[in-house]
């Protein structure tokens, strides 16, 4: 009975894993392929932006798949950002992050995203949460908040 009661409970957690993968949801593969994409600054990476997702990021709001891509395009002429997760946090339709992010200046940017001219060379590394909503396995709703600088602005 006990052997049975066993196999019953892993099928059972099997089963809630593969639920999970089947709501449409995002998995940490998903996750994971998103940064390697953003990370290597390919815009294919909107595939995982819902048409009508909203990016609330250092009080501004990006609104639409296609206002992310401009916006990033424009940064990306200036920074090299590279995130990584070291927290991956999933409950139904949200998710959540802890990304360690580095944004190093590859062309002087005089009227920058952060407010403060910017420099060749220069380098920020902060750490931020990101809390996203999923809708239709795509990102709906996307917060994030600086938490922790490890560095402002400085060359290396």
């Amino acid at each position: 009975m006990k052997h049975i009661i066993n196999v019953f409970l892993a099928l059972s957690i099997l089963f809630s894993f593969s639920a999970i993968g089947a709501e449409g949801g995002m998995t940490r593969a998903d996750y994971d392929e998103y940064l390697a994409l953003f990370n290597a600054n390919d815009p294919s990476f909107i595939k995982f932006y819902h048409p009508d997702v909203v990016l609330e990021l250092n009080g501004s709001e990006v609104r639409g798949a296609q206002g992310i891509k401009d916006f990033y395009a424009n940064v990306k002429k200036y920074i090299s950002e590279k995130v990584e997760v070291t927290t991956f946090i999933r409950d139904g339709d949200k998710l959540a992050v802890e990304i360690p992010t580095t944004f190093e200046v590859i062309a002087d940017w005089n009227d920058s995203f952060w407010g403060v001219p910017l420099k060749k060379g220069q380098v920020l590394r902060i750490v931020s949460w990101g809390i996203y909503d999923i809708e239709d396995g795509k990102f709906k709703r996307i917060r994030t908040a600086r938490y922790k600088m490890v560095n402002d602005w400085q060359f290396e």
